[in-house]
């Protein structure tokens, strides 16, 4: 390939791993703002009581925007997740977190394209996104470990076990009648991780 043509291929990746790296960071901003929004503008909503996606299926503004947040997030953490390929090792175990990851993704914007009322494929993608999320990190942090990446690793292990810790507790004695508060922590905790590695891909030189 001429140099001209490998330097314009180059600047093309470097641009793409810039923009996943700024998907990383305002997917969970679009995420967040849009659940609060949903949750402000339906009053009887519990924290202890409900699930989130109880709101996706309420009248009024409430369920177009928690739904079509989901949709936009998920599409977001695809483009996101391309710019993994750039920033984690080169590795088998890596690409196949990456995959996993991308479930996930796709669970995510299927949560939002089949609302509560839609069964059994709304509970299918819900449990398929809090299941495959966490999985995507322990794979991930698999990699990055064997990669001597030893402080992105640990950081992602620490976040793929945030994100069990309130679903074992859930299951085990039921500290709340929702799951509202675990599926919130949960996305935030892959709402740091985002973050974190969307500005990491933004520090990355062509």
């Amino acid at each position: 390939m001429p140099k001209d043509a490998r330097s314009l291929t180059s600047r093309r990746a470097h641009v793409w791993v810039k923009l996943s790296g700024i998907m990383g960071v305002v997917t969970p901003i679009v995420a967040f703002a849009c659940i609060l929004l949903s949750i402000s503008s339906y009053p009887p909503f519990s924290w202890t009581n409900n699930a989130l996606s109880d709101l996706g299926v309420k009248e009024g503004i409430t369920a177009p925007l928690f739904n079509s947040g989901l949709i936009i997030s998920g599409i977001f953490v695809l483009v996101f997740a391309a710019g993994l390929f750039r920033l984690l090792p080169n590795s088998l175990i890596s690409r196949i977190g990456i995959l996993i990851f991308v479930s996930a993704a796709l669970a995510l914007t299927a949560i939002g394209i089949f609302p509560e009322n839609s069964k059994p494929m709304h509970y299918f993608a819900s449990v398929a996104f809090f299941a495959l999320f966490p999985t995507a990190m322990f794979v991930i942090s698999a990699s990055l470990l064997c990669a001597r990446k030893l402080k992105t690793g640990l950081f992602t292990l620490v976040i793929a076990i945030v994100c069990i810790i309130p679903w074992a507790i859930e299951f085990s004695i039921r500290f709340v009648p929702g799951v509202a508060i675990p599926e919130a922590i949960s996305a935030l905790a892959a709402s740091v991780w985002s973050i974190i590695l969307g500005m990491s891909m933004l520090k990355i030189t062509p």
